[in-house]
């Protein structure tokens, strides 16, 4: 019995092993919109998420069909006449390794959508495909509520964690995105949310299209060192 305890144990690690590491943010998708049932349990297993005191501070806006297709015109033709002022400052500047892994990833995106180095339109172009939802045919927005300030936030990262974990176990491709939480008074109006609901981020999701080179490229993780150090003594 311990020994079959063991083997199950095991083969849970194996699969979370390989779910963290299949998991890439897909920027090319499918048209055709996902089951609604599909989606139904990417929610119910991203719900499983630990939060603060069970605060449990994430709601979400999931749209499909024509709610996406309705949201993806106003918020492209909104950013792209728009200055950002998110709720959460963005980074003010990356340097040392954030660097060299900032561009890195993005010299491997513009590589495969054929933008060459210096060409700030075809950059452009590129960023505003993020608020097109790189043609997903779903789009979710997290929010937050204001009071629970940055630990709010911390859960509802865990929480968007979980969502692409669940959506890559059933086949699902996604794409977490900051420049969706870039224009939150536009969105906190688009959907009719109040002013405490803080705009975290959006993810956009479905099948990928596996047929772009977009999605050929995989970014890099730091090994174990990099990140931890050990205390013993």
């Amino acid at each position: 019995m311990k020994n079959a305890s063991f083997e199950a144990f095991n083969n849970d690690a194996t699969a979370l092993h390989r779910l963290l590491s299949e998991r890439h943010s897909c920027r090319a998708y499918l048209p055709t919109p996902l089951k609604r049932e599909t989606i139904r349990q990417i929610l119910r297993m991203a719900q499983q998420s630990a939060s603060w005191c069970n605060a449990q501070p994430w709601q979400v806006i999931v749209t499909s069909n024509a709610g996406t297709e309705r949201f993806r015109t106003a918020y492209y033709q909104h950013a792209a006449n728009s200055k950002i002022e998110p709720d959460f400052n963005f980074p003010q500047e990356y340097h040392g390794v954030y660097l060299d892994r900032r561009r890195e990833c993005g010299f491997q995106l513009y590589e495969s959508v054929g933008v060459l180095r210096g060409d700030r339109a075809g950059a452009t172009k590129q960023a505003l495909e993020n608020y097109r939802f790189f043609g997903a045919p779903h789009a979710a927005i997290v929010t937050t509520e204001a009071s629970l300030g940055v630990y709010g936030v911390l859960d509802c990262g865990a929480y968007v964690a979980n969502f692409m974990l669940a959506a890559h176990s059933l086949g699902v491709a996604s794409i977490p995105q900051a420049s969706l939480a870039a224009y939150p008074q536009f969105v906190r109006e688009y959907f009719g949310l109040p002013k405490n609901r803080l705009i975290v981020c959006g993810i956009s999701f479905g099948i990928a299209d596996q047929n772009q080179p977009v999605n050929k490229f995989r970014t890099r993780r730091a090994n174990e060192e990099e990140a931890v150090t050990w205390i013993e003594r």
